[in-house]
């Protein structure tokens, strides 16, 4: 899921793959649908191997993403709102063991910009492990029978 998403840099917001060329990626904004295609020389970085730090090591953003979902019920984060403060004590809520050393303002405003892009746009799973395991328990369940 998150793989196919992607930060583009110097780009506001979040973009689709479509297709794949020599070269180039043709991506879709998640929030407008505009279509436009990114060269080689663009850095790209899929949602899908970003990581937070934590005092337990480096969390997948999609576990946080789905912690965040759990936490606001589905709802969009006020980010606006936010000053420093603010935005570390509603992180912590949800992710108690992020480090604050190297956790800055400005993650966490990311964070949360694009947790919102996405529930805008419909998602409400952000991991694909819990999928799979559904689908490996069902079918033990019925290799069992």
């Amino acid at each position: 899921m998150l793989k196919e998403i992607i930060s583009i840099t110097g780009k506001p917001g979040l973009y689709k793959i479509l297709s794949q060329g020599r070269g180039t990626l043709i991506v879709e904004n998640v929030e407008d649908k505009h279509r436009m295609p990114v060269h080689a020389r663009d850095k790209v970085v899929s949602l899908g191997d970003i990581a937070m730090y934590t005092e337990s090591g480096d969390t997948p953003l999609g576990e946080i993403l789905d912690k965040l979902y759990s936490h606001f019920g589905g709802k969009e984060i006020d980010v606006n709102g936010m000053d420093s403060k603010k935005l570390h004590a509603t992180f912590g809520d949800v992710v108690s063991d992020y480090d604050r050393d190297r956790v800055r303002d400005s993650d966490i405003k990311k964070l949360f910009k694009w947790y919102n892009i996405l529930i805008g746009d419909g998602m409400t799973r952000f991991t694909e492990k819990k999928e799979e395991e559904k689908e490996a328990d069902t079918k033990e369940s019925a290799d069992n029978k």
